[in-house]
């Protein structure tokens, strides 16, 4: 069989366009475009992993796979339950700084005074003085490792590093998990369909090329076609990977199988108005005009249809002249 009967109406390239005077019409060859049924499985652009960034417990998990998330939402909660004892202990530190600091101040006030009177010396209030400054920078070291634990603690919350749709969600509520460990996937808002052709197409398919999707594959919104928007630079298997971008494809599943047709080759053709044929218990027919202006019907292949006209298979060759039946 020929790949011509296994392809979609066919995309004319430029070539000489089909005569046509009056009631009669010459027959000439064109180059075509031939497409190759191909399935396309439905990935997103991006797949991204939302990570915790800290160890410990899941506390709550707020998603589930399918659901739709926008980028910032909390998807989990990881509990660490080491970080409240600490930050509790570091609350202790900095309030026994600040009351520490709060007598060295009033030490230092005291100690000032009597200097000023002339009977507390020199040295002594150098030594209250340089108390304050230290206690200070304790106070102040201590309340940045409190807020260093508080800022950890809240970590704990797992967003969502884009939007779009909940892929896999590895982990249970109760599971431990550790810091950089994957809580769930996601898909991102932006669909395509991944092609993969045998390696001898790899020089035949280029960015911008159509791709048509199978009419019977379509459902919702989806465009009936679209256009190649990467082909990628190395064979994986025999076969060269391209996506192709096609409006609506927000309604599949991602890895779900679409049947789509590229363009691999080029090859002349013959094309007629549908006019010309006739067709009789099942049997094309075109009337052929001869040189003696005689008329006759024979018969012809038909092949597909498309905008420019039907694809003869067989029965005709360049140059003939037909006439309307």
């Amino acid at each position: 069989m020929r790949l011509s009967a296994l392809i979609l109406p066919l995309a004319l390239l430029a070539g000489p366009a089909m005569a046509q005077t009056g009631g009669t019409h010459t027959v000439t060859e064109q180059m075509i475009v031939d497409r190759k049924a191909v399935f396309a499985t439905v990935e997103s652009v991006d797949v991204v992993s939302a990570r915790a960034r800290i160890g410990g417990t899941i506390g709550e998990l707020r998603v589930d796979e399918g659901d739709a998330v926008a980028a910032g939402d909390i998807l989990a909660v990881v509990v660490d339950d080491r970080i409240a004892p600490q930050i509790g202990a570091a609350n202790g530190e900095v309030a026994a700084l600040e009351s520490q600091l709060a007598q060295a101040r009033i030490d230092l006030t005291r100690a000032q005074d009597l200097f000023d009177r002339g009977i507390f010396p020199q040295a002594r209030l150098d030594e209250a003085r340089t108390g304050v400054s230290v206690l200070e920078g304790q106070l102040d070291a201590a309340r940045q490792n409190r807020n260093v634990l508080v800022q950890q603690s809240r970590q704990g919350d797992v967003l969502a590093p884009a939007s779009g749709r909940v892929l896999q969600v590895p982990v249970t509520s109760g599971s431990v998990v550790m810091s950089g460990e994957a809580v769930a996937m996601i898909a991102s808002d932006l669909y395509l369909l991944r092609l993969r052709l045998p390696e001898r197409h790899a020089r035949s398919i280029h960015e911008g090329d159509a791709v048509i999707v199978d009419v019977s594959d379509l459902t919702g919104d989806v465009a009936p076609s679209g256009y190649i928007r990467q082909v990628y630079p190395q064979v994986e298997d025999g076969r060269v990977i391209a996506d192709a971008v096609v409006d609506g494809l927000g309604s599949y599943f991602v890895g779900e199988r679409v049947r789509v047709y590229v363009g691999v080759d080029e090859r002349p053709a013959i094309l007629v108005p549908e006019a010309y044929l006739e067709n009789r218990y099942g049997v094309d027919y075109v009337r052929l005009q001869h040189g003696d202006g005689s008329h006759s019907d024979i018969v012809v292949q038909r092949g597909l249809d498309s905008d420019a006209g039907v694809e003869i298979l067989g029965g005709l060759a360049a140059g003939d002249l037909l006439v309307q039946p």
